[in-house]
C-alpha cells in the first residue's frame, strides 16, 4: 500500500502530518479532523470559503475556468439538451434516466403536485401582504405537520417519498404564495402540463378565462429552473447540511435553507438587481451609475455583475442571455424603460475596460431578473422561484448527506476574543 501524502503543520514545539485527501478533480483537500485532538488548535476561516465541510459527488464548480457540472455534466450541455426533470432525476439519483425510468419519474412527480386542502387555510392566516418568502418559509417548515408518514429520516423509502413531495409541491406552494399576495384565486394544478409550464399557469391563469402557457416562456422558465438547480456548498445548501445534521426532519431542513436564500447577497440578488435597474431608472442616468460604481469611496455597488466564485465567467449566464433575448423577442418588449436600461448596461459592462479587466460580466442574476421582470413576475417573486429551483439540489444534498458515514452534527468552532473568566460582583457593589 503506498505512502499516503501528507502536509506538515509546524507551531511551537509541535510538527503534525496532516493527510492531503485527493478529489476525482478540482484542489486538494487537507484533512485537518484530527488537529485540534494532536496541536490542541483549531483553525480560523470565517464564512468557511477555505474549508471542506463534506465530500459530495453532485455538483462541480471550478470559477476559474468558469465551469459548472451536475454529476460530470457540463450545465451548458445540459441546458441546450436535457429539461428540469431530467436534472432533478440525474442529481437526485447520479446517473441520467433512461426513457422508462423518466417515465416513471416524471408520472412520480406530477401525481404530486397537489397540496393537502387544508393547507389553503393556513395560507389564509398569513397577512395579506406577507412576503411569498416569508409564506414560503412557514408552508414548507408546516409540510411536516401534514405529511407524517415521510419524516423519519432513517426511513430510505419515506426519504424517498419526501423527496418527491418537495419537488412536486413546491412550485404549488409558490404559486400559491403568489396568487394570494396578489388577491386572487389559489390555481390548481394540471397533469397535462410540464413542470414549468404548470408552474405558469398556476401563476397567471384566472378562473374566469383560459390561458394558454407560451411554449419560449414555458422553455425560459424551464431553464432558469435548471441552472439554479444546484451549485455546490453555498449558503442555503450548507443550511439544509448543518439543519439536517442534528437528525431535523426533511422539511424543517429544506424550511431553514429557504429562509437562508432570502437573503439579498444569496437568492436576492437578482430581486436587488432589477432593483437597482429600476433605481438608475432610464438610459441617460447610465453614465452617473457607472461613474458611481467605480469610485471606491462611494457605498453604490453595481448588482447582477461579477461572481464571488466565477473568477472567469458565469457559465449560466450565457445560457440565461439565450433565453432572455428569446423572451424579450417574444414579447417585444421596446418600451419598458427597465428593461432599456438592462440592455444598455449590458452592453457598456461588456466593452468597458473597467468592467472586462476586473471581469465583471453580467452573472446569472442579471438575466434571471431581466427574464422574470418580462414574463410578469413582481421582484418579490424572484426569490421564491429561485427557492422552488433549487429544492432538488438541497433534497440531493440532504440524501447524500444522511447516508454518509463520515457525516456528523455540524458544530463549527469560534476564536474567543470576549472577557476572560471573572468573578461576580454583587448589585451593590458595581
Amino acid at each position: 500500500m503506498a505512502d499516503i501524502e501528507t502536509a506538515k503543520l509546524t507551531f511551537g514545539d509541535k510538527v503534525i502530518d496532516l493527510p492531503i485527501m485527493k478529489p476525482s478533480v478540482g484542489p486538494d483537500v487537507i484533512d485537518i479532523r484530527k488537529l485540534y485532538a494532536q496541536g490542541d488548535v483549531f483553525t480560523y476561516d470565517p464564512g468557511f470559503t477555505s474549508t471542506a465541510s463534506c465530500s459530495s459527488t453532485i455538483t462541480y464548480i471550478d470559477g476559474d475556468k468558469g465551469e459548472l457540472l451536475y454529476r460530470g455534466y457540463p450545465i451548458e450541455e445540459l441546458a441546450d439538451k436535457s429539461h428540469f426533470l431530467e436534472c432533478c432525476y440525474l442529481l437526485l439519483y447520479g446517473e441520467l434516466p433512461s426513457a422508462a425510468e423518466l417515465e416513471d419519474f416524471e408520472a412520480r412527480v406530477t401525481r404530486h403536485t397537489m397540496l393537502h386542502e387544508q393547507m389553503q387555510y393556513f395560507f389564509r392566516g398569513f397577512r395579506r401582504d406577507a412576503h411569498p418568502m416569508a409564506i414560503m418559509v412557514g408552508v414548507v417548515g408546516a409540510m411536516s405537520a401534514f405529511y407524517h408518514d415521510s419524516t423519519d429520516i432513517g426511513d430510505p423509502w419515506q426519504r424517498e417519498v419526501a423527496s418527491i413531495r418537495m419537488i412536486a409541491k413546491m412550485p404549488t406552494i409558490a404559486a400559491w404564495a403568489f396568487k394570494y399576495s396578489i388577491g386572487q384565486p389559489f390555481v390548481y394544478p394540471k397533469n397535462s402540463l410540464d413542470y414549468s409550464g404548470n408552474f405558469l399557469h398556476m401563476c397567471f391563469s384566472v378562473p374566469a378565462e383560459d390561458y394558454v402557457v407560451d411554449p419560449i416562456l414555458s422553455r425560459a422558465m424551464d431553464r432558469i429552473m435548471m441552472l439554479h438547480a444546484d451549485h455546490e456548498q453555498n449558503a442555503s445548501t450548507s443550511t439544509v447540511r448543518l439543519a439536517s445534521s442534528s437528525g431535523a426532519n426533511p422539511f424543517a431542513s429544506i424550511a431553514a435553507g429557504i429562509a437562508c436564500l432570502w437573503g439579498p447577497a444569496h437568492g436576492g440578488a437578482n430581486q436587488a438587481c432589477l432593483e437597482m435597474l429600476q433605481e438608475i431608472g432610464t438610459v441617460d442616468r447610465i453614465p452617473e451609475y457607472i461613474a458611481r460604481a467605480k469610485d471606491k469611496d462611494d457605498p453604490f455597488r453595481l448588482m447582477g455583475f461579477g461572481h464571488r466564485v466565477y473568477k472567469n465567467f458565469d457559465p449560466r449566464a450565457k445560457v440565461m442571455k439565450q433565453s432572455a433575448d428569446e423572451v424579450l423577442g417574444l414579447l417585444g418588449i421596446d418600451n419598458n424603460e427597465t428593461l432599456k436600461v438592462a440592455k444598455e448596461l449590458e452592453k457598456i459592462a461588456l466593452e468597458d475596460p473597467y468592467f472586462v479587466d476586473k471581469k465583471l460580466y453580467p452573472n446569472v442574476d442579471f438575466y434571471s431578473g431581466i427574464i422574470l421582470e418580462a414574463m410578469g413576475f413582481p421582484t418579490s417573486m424572484f426569490t421564491p422561484i429561485f427557492a422552488l429551483s433549487r429544492t432538488v439540489g438541497w433534497i440531493s444534498q440532504w440524501k447524500e448527506m444522511i447516508t454518509d458515514p463520515e457525516q456528523r452534527i455540524g458544530r463549527p468552532r469560534q476564536r474567543y476574543i470576549g472577557a476572560p473568566r471573572r468573578e461576580y460582583t454583587e448589585i451593590e457593589d458595581r
